[in-house]
């Protein structure tokens, strides 16, 4: 399985942040839910999603892949949400 995060992070309507990966080489979407985004800011003070994504990218890539590997990507689509988190 060969996985790619091609990018760039983009804001979607409903106020998640989409972050385009290829998998095995077909198009892969990835989400991040605003709520999980918001999980993150422990101080609660950032309120931009692509802001917050950005902050957190790396941690939330290695969530959206562990997802991906453990066979959650659906219908070309992998979501990640609060519960997917890994809080340190």
């Amino acid at each position: 399985m060969k996985l790619e995060f091609v990018g760039p992070a983009s804001l979607l309507e409903t106020g998640d942040v989409s972050y385009p990966a290829m998998l095995d080489g077909k198009a892969l979407k990835c989400s991040f839910s605003y709520e999980a985004l918001q999980d993150l800011d422990l101080d609660g003070v950032q309120t931009n999603a692509l802001q917050l994504f950005k902050t957190h990218q790396l941690k939330l890539l290695s969530i959206a892949e562990q997802k991906i590997l453990n066979g959650y990507a659906v219908g070309g689509a992998v979501h990640l949400f609060s519960h997917d988190l890994i809080l340190d």
